[in-house]
């Protein structure tokens, strides 16, 4: 092998579960702890949600967003376990979907995992995503009144914020 060409990667067992099931995804490689991550389509996040909790991923671990680089899109990951009785190492699969960040909208996963509630909030209030669909879509860390998304790698910080006197 010639050292330009990468190796291959085999997909994972998950992977290859949702490609035998019909579930469209790109399978990126495993990160350093051997975890599969997939990245999915942001049309077909609720299927490709519903086909993992089926699948028994039944426990939404974290979901966090972040800025891919200025210009670049935003990504929404889920770090999903599968959570059952008498296993010592659970599965683990990490889901990520890209948006632009002129049109940063997914739907909502709060209806398949209920821990996605605030999770989604932070990642709105910090990136600006908006989570389509969530009961309660509003800034949780910083004033409802702040303008921008301050996680944003092109996010410029304002001069001066007048803090309101909540008393």
């Amino acid at each position: 092998m010639a050292e330009s060409e990468a190796p291959i990667i085999e997909a994972g067992k998950v992977s290859k579960w949702l490609t035998d099931n019909g579930f469209d995804h790109e399978f990126l490689a495993p990160d350093h702890q051997g975890i599969e991550i997939i990245k999915g389509n942001r049309d077909f996040l609720i299927p490709l949600a519903t086909a993992l909790y089926a699948y028994g991923f039944n426990y939404l671990q974290c979901q966090c967003a972040y800025d891919a680089g200025p210009g670049e899109d935003l990504v929404s990951m889920y770090h999903l376990v599968k959570v059952s009785d008498d296993v010592e190492q659970p599965e683990e699969i990490r889901l990520k979907v890209f948006v632009p960040r002129d049109d940063p909208r997914l739907p909502s996963v709060y209806w398949i995992w209920k821990s996605a509630d605030f999770q989604e909030r932070e990642s709105y209030d910090m990136y600006g995503i908006i989570y389509e669909g969530h009961p309660n879509l509003k800034r949780i860390l910083m004033p409802e009144d702040w303008v921008g998304w301050p996680l944003r790698k092109d996010y410029i910080s304002p001069e001066f914020y007048e803090l309101q006197d909540a008393y």
